[in-house]
């Protein structure tokens, strides 16, 4: 990569002076089903609704929801959105995880709302317990079981 003066590469990077991020936002998805996602997200994830609002130029509805800890999704609803590209190995994005206090406890939760769920794995890496199961649209999610 060339450099582009002042020690910053093309891309913007500059190497002395590295941005500080304090902790992630929120992520954004886009459903396909907006009811059965809102649904989906707050009965049996059990994210907390901040607010809602229905887009009428946009015939788009946006709905703000909160983990315990504050991380927020956006769901948003657009009509006629495109599928995605492949599953789960598309450039972008590869799933989202949510850590929990017991992975085996809260797939079987998931099972119980008829929601499949795949067998739980060990984290080759850190040695914690993880599964994946897909939202309405078929987005990956991830649980990840919190160090104790």
């Amino acid at each position: 990569m060339r450099a582009c003066g002042a020690g910053r590469t093309e891309c913007g990077y500059h190497p002395a002076r590295p941005m500080q991020l304090n902790r992630m936002h929120h992520a954004a998805i886009i459903c396909s089903d907006y009811a059965r996602s809102k649904r989906f997200y707050t009965e049996v994830l059990g994210l907390r609704v901040i607010a809602e609002a229905f887009r009428e130029a946009r015939n788009s509805y946006k709905l703000d929801l909160a983990l315990p800890d504050g991380t927020q999704l956006e769901l948003f609803s657009f009509p006629n959105p495109p599928p995605r590209p492949s599953y789960p190995e598309a450039c972008g994005l590869r799933h989202l995880a949510f850590e929990v206090a017991d992975v085996a406890a809260s797939a079987a939760d998931l099972q119980a709302h008829g929601i499949n769920v795949e067998p739980i794995r060990v984290d080759e890496f850190t040695g914690q317990r993880f599964t994946f199961f897909a939202d309405p649209d078929g987005l990956p999610l991830e649980l990840y079981q919190a160090r104790t």
